[in-house]
């Protein structure tokens, strides 16, 4: 069976076809799709079924950002913001083309956190991670700095520190791509239906959900990466919860652009909590996030209007320009499942993961994956291997760290250079749509461009700056079925695209492409 094949192949004596693997991996997000990678590349047969598409749910609702964590030292965190620090110069280094460097402005406001305890908390910060490719922390005097112009004129003072931003829906597909490329099966809207312990691992079977067909798979050992169904998934192997989980749902508003300059900002509330204000595609501030308990629906979490108010009053705190909830042009919602610590509030439980190794009947390995923040997937997928490598084998030494992922192989991890040299090769491409494609596809941008030397060759135009070799190369090579698939998760296109630019789009995916035909 190839990577890129979409059904398990293994004839089995008993009838039906069943695939046979080292380790299945349930859950397409990150922690699921960064564990899949890393096993791969320890030479196993690795399968990952995710019962919606990549990313679907948790891991595309982040904040998006690679960050240490600067609140989390107020609750003693400092493991945590060490490791999540020492993980954002990797990423930086890996992944240059979806984290970028970003710098965060901090106003001082008199009656919350004094301002030696601001300074000495990001004095820490600078120096717990160790080596560091970003600028320290300063002093900033906002009646005269850029980022004070939108403020009240309340906040004189301020700090400023850097951190990274991320494109938190194609760091997964990155990890996924770069796993199938490795050998590793990867199976989206494929649920988990039965499994089944067995003398030699597990007997699972799932189903395909676009074409109803059955999946029977074998598995030595199962990672259980489901995120806020990790019990579920538990239960369906056998296994009772062990461990307390807290559902917590975090919320974020996209609004129109709020300020001038490339800089973000995090707001301190009087409640302690904090909420970032950040650019966000260009033409858009993104808001969040808020820190709530989280019940009913899975599948389908929205925003509150209590949410909408406090994110609003949050902005308004600071900003010379009131929002209201009628400015919000688009708003999203994610639910991360956390270890219960016994935090009274949801804001405070912790961000760190944990991994639960079990063993059901006849011995059968089932690893659950609690917690955890997607700056620290990576060193989680290494914790997750080195506690699985005595039961499924595979190399035992850790490469990911320095390893690039898909687009990510660029001279000195230089990402300023790459992009103007694309500016070179594409001219006929306009500036805002070519750094849309290398900082989504980084040096894999070839592969959109298939050599395309005119606009024209790109084919179909389908809305924004979306064209029809783009969409066939997300088919070809990203899983991608519907346009939601497309606008927002592999792209944030659906805030541009009218809704007859969304049907066009529509009836090119149902029909057959000419492009793809020419290319597959």
């Amino acid at each position: 069976m190839t990577a890129s094949d979409p059904s398990p192949s293994g004839a089995s004596p008993a009838g039906p076809l069943e695939a046979r693997f080292d380790l299945l991996v349930v859950g397409g997000g990150i922690n699921g799709a960064g564990i899949a990678r890393d096993a791969a590349g320890r030479g196993l047969r690795v399968c990952l079924v995710e019962q919606s598409d990549l990313s679907s749910f948790t891991s595309s609702a982040s904040t998006k950002l690679i960050h240490g964590g600067l609140r989390y030292l107020e609750y003693g965190e400092f493991r945590l913001v060490r490791e999540a620090l020492a993980e954002r110069e990797r990423l930086l280094a890996i992944a240059p083309h979806l984290v970028h460097p970003l710098r965060f402005v901090l106003p001082h406001a008199p009656t919350l956190r004094p301002r030696w305890q601001m300074r000495a908390g990001l004095f820490l910060y600078d120096h717990l991670g160790g080596h560091r490719r970003l600028p320290g922390s300063r002093s900033v005097d906002l009646r005269r700095a850029l980022a004070g112009r939108a403020l009240k004129a309340d906040f004189r003072r301020g700090f400023a520190y850097s951190d990274c931003r991320v494109d938190d829906s194609r760091l997964v597909v990155a990890n996924a791509r770069d796993a199938a490329d490795r050998g590793a099966v990867i199976l989206p809207r494929t649920r988990l239906v039965t499994a089944r312990a067995a003398h030699d691992g597990w007997r699972v079977e799932c189903r395909n959900l676009t074409s109803g067909e059955s999946v029977p798979l074998r598995a030595t050992a199962v990672v259980n990466a489901a995120g806020p169904w990790v019990n579920e998934v538990r239960e369906a192997f056998g296994l009772q919860a062990a461990e307390p989980i807290r559902l917590v749902r975090g919320s974020h508003l996209v609004l129109p652009r709020l300020f001038e300059g490339d800089h973000a900002y995090i707001l301190q509330n009087p409640d302690h909590r904090i909420v970032f204000a950040i650019p966000f595609q260009d033409d858009f501030t993104l808001v969040g996030t808020t820190d709530v308990p989280h019940t009913g629906s899975l599948e389908s979490v929205a925003i509150t209007a209590e949410e909408i108010a406090y994110l609003c009053e949050s902005i308004n705190r600071y900003f010379k320009q009131p929002i209201r909830p009628h400015n919000v042009l688009w708003s999203y919602s994610g639910v991360r499942a956390l270890r219960d610590d016994g935090a009274a509030d949801a804001s405070a439980v912790t961000r760190d993961y944990e991994l639960l190794l079990e063993r059901a009947a006849q011995g059968a390995p089932l690893l659950s994956v609690l917690g955890g923040k997607i700056t620290t997937y990576r060193r989680l997928a290494e914790a997750a291997l080195a506690l699985l490598q005595p039961v499924i084998g595979g190399a035992a030494t850790p490469w990911t760290a320095s390893a690039a992922l898909p687009g990510g192989d660029m001279p000195g991890a230089n990402f300023a250079e790459f992009a103007e040299e694309a500016t070179r090769r594409w001219p006929f491409l306009e500036p805002r749509h070519l750094r849309r494609l290398v900082c989504a596809y980084g040096t894999r941008v070839e592969r959109v461009l298939h050599g395309a030397r005119t606009a024209a060759d790109l084919g179909e135009p389908l809305g924004a700056d979306l064209t029809a070799a783009e969409v066939d190369h997300l088919r070809r090579e990203e899983w991608v079925v519907t346009s939601q698939d497309i606008l927002w998760r592999r792209s944030k296109l659906g805030l541009r695209l009218t809704a007859d630019e969304l049907e066009r789009l529509d009836r090119y995916l149902q029909a057959e492409s000419p492009l793809r035909r020419a290319y597959s």
